[in-house]
């Protein structure tokens, strides 16, 4: 998008709500105590005609050098640096505070052009606060509701020509030989698509500029947003020592080796019995919901206490909602006998973790940023699996001579019949069995057959689904009088 618009204001004066209503989606948690938002986080808005990036950025507040407070200013203040023009949001009912004055002359240096929003503007009780705005020397505020969606006509009408001159300009700048389409299709993170990462019945060659969805997920304090700021080679998220920083999942667009990636941080996942605030609540959700549409997820396990019951839960979620899993070892560095303790590790995946037995583990530092090639190279290896589909004729070759070496249990004396089995999709690989009386086919009949399709066709490290479709016996009468 040419044109970008940062939200900014003092805390609690409805930010989020506004980012929310302007990309058409609920992706910034909202609660009413200040301070949910850390992170910034941009998103693709659309304000009738008008296609803009709008960026929502924590609460601007006085902090002391270093704190957590002060390293989310930074966040807002590098939003600011980015963008094109400055909304900066007032709670109208509240009127304008000693804050609101303070860090409209920080807004004020940036040179940048600078929008007053008097949000929460519905009521007469607004009118004074509205009047009162006008003190910032900004021009003539902008009266809005971001939860009811007033005043978006207003604002409208003060965006337009900024958004078509940066248009216009970009167009000017492009070059001659600039057609519409040498465009790539439009980027879709999925985060309101109920079909994102199911299988579509497209090859990966079918698929060349969709990114891969990436969703970095763990324990508190494991180094997500640590590791992604090294990914991206610079500090755009917000890390510290304090646990549970991140809230937001944002989905940050990079590139690795020429393709196009998708990477989410996400927040801290403990045990839900352990979370009883409101806004871990939601972040928890947010972050399963980023588990949900992504294709690879990197459970990432602090290297000197990894494999904890909470990783196992959430290897256990990954393997439920279809996701290629590859384990990541962060803080390698810390680690003094890595050979032996990397063997041991590996060890005790295969024992933990029977579900997405052979996936990837992988040492790495997110603080020295060693190890991510080879994490990434093991991410698009394992992405390849998960996408991967085998000839029908060859699945039958394979059925074949496990019925002959290993054939099914009778059950209550009658004979199971397996006639044949084909894939009918990928992402993650699906299988489907054909034959009479399959009902009864006993559970470790069937984990013998999945474990010898991942071991046969290569599969590791990614969920194997099997479904059984019984045939009608005509000759049973009792059934086709039913």
């Amino acid at each position: 998008m040419p044109f970008t618009l940062a939200l900014v204001g003092r805390p609690n004066v409805g930010k989020s709500t506004l980012f929310n209503r302007l990309v058409g989606k609920k992706l910034a948690l909202v609660d009413d105590r200040p301070g949910v938002t850390r992170d910034r986080r941009a998103g693709d808005a659309r304000l009738a005609d008008l296609d803009f990036t709008v960026i929502d950025t924590a609460g601007l507040e006085e902090a002391e050098q270093g704190s957590l407070t002060a390293r989310m200013r930074e966040q807002t203040e590098a939003a600011i640096a980015d963008a094109d023009c400055v909304l900066f949001l007032i709670d109208a009912r509240a009127g304008i505070t000693p804050d609101d004055r303070h860090f409209a002359e920080i807004v004020r240096r940036s040179a940048k052009p600078v929008i007053v929003g008097a949000n929460k503007a519905e009521g007469k009780a607004a009118e004074p606060g509205i009047l009162e705005a006008y003190e910032l020397g900004f021009g003539e505020p902008v009266p809005l509701s971001a939860e009811h969606g007033e005043g978006m006509g207003a604002l409208y009408d003060v965006l337009q020509p900024m958004v078509d001159a940066a248009v216009e300009e970009d167009r000017q700048n492009a070059s001659p030989a600039f057609k519409e389409a040498d465009l790539p299709e439009p980027d879709d993170d999925g985060s309101d698509d109920p079909d994102a990462g199911e299988d579509d019945g497209e090859s990966e060659a079918e698929r060349p500029n969709r990114p891969v969805r990436i969703a970095i997920v763990g324990r508190p304090n494991a180094g997500k947003s640590t590791l992604i700021n090294a990914m991206l080679g610079e500090e755009r998220l917000l890390t510290g020592p304090e646990a549970g920083i991140t809230r937001d999942s944002i989905g940050l667009d990079w590139e690795w080796r020429g393709r196009k990636i998708k990477v989410f941080d996400t927040a801290g996942l403990r045990k839900r019995a352990r979370i009883e605030d409101k806004v871990e609540k939601l972040a928890a959700a947010d972050a399963i919901r980023a588990v949900k549409f992504a294709e690879v997820v990197v459970v990432l396990l602090d290297a000197t206490i990894p494999f904890e019951k909470q990783d196992l839960t959430i290897v256990d979620l990954c393997e439920r909602e279809g996701r290629a899993v590859v384990i990541g070892l962060n803080k390698w560095d810390l680690i003094e006998t890595r050979g032996a303790t990397l063997s041991r590790l590996k060890e005790d995946a295969t024992r933990l973790l029977p579900q997405i037995r052979g996936c990837p583990i992988v040492p790495l530092s997110g603080l020295s940023g060693q190890g991510i090639d080879r994490l990434m190279e093991a991410v698009m290896q394992i992405h390849a699996v998960w996408n991967r589909r085998v000839p029908t004729s060859k699945i039958n070759r394979w059925l074949s001579g496990v019925l002959q070496s290993h054939p099914p249990p009778a059950v209550s004396g009658r004979r199971i019949k397996i006639r044949y089995m084909t894939q009918p999709k990928s992402r993650p690989p699906h299988f489907a069995l054909f034959g009479n009386q399959l009902d009864a086919l006993p559970e470790s009949y069937k984990r013998y057959l999945v474990n010898s399709i991942r071991e046969t066709f290569d599969l590791p490290g990614v969920p194997i689904r099997m479904t059984i479709r019984t045939s009608e016996n005509p000759f049973d009468k009792d059934r086709s009088s039913r």
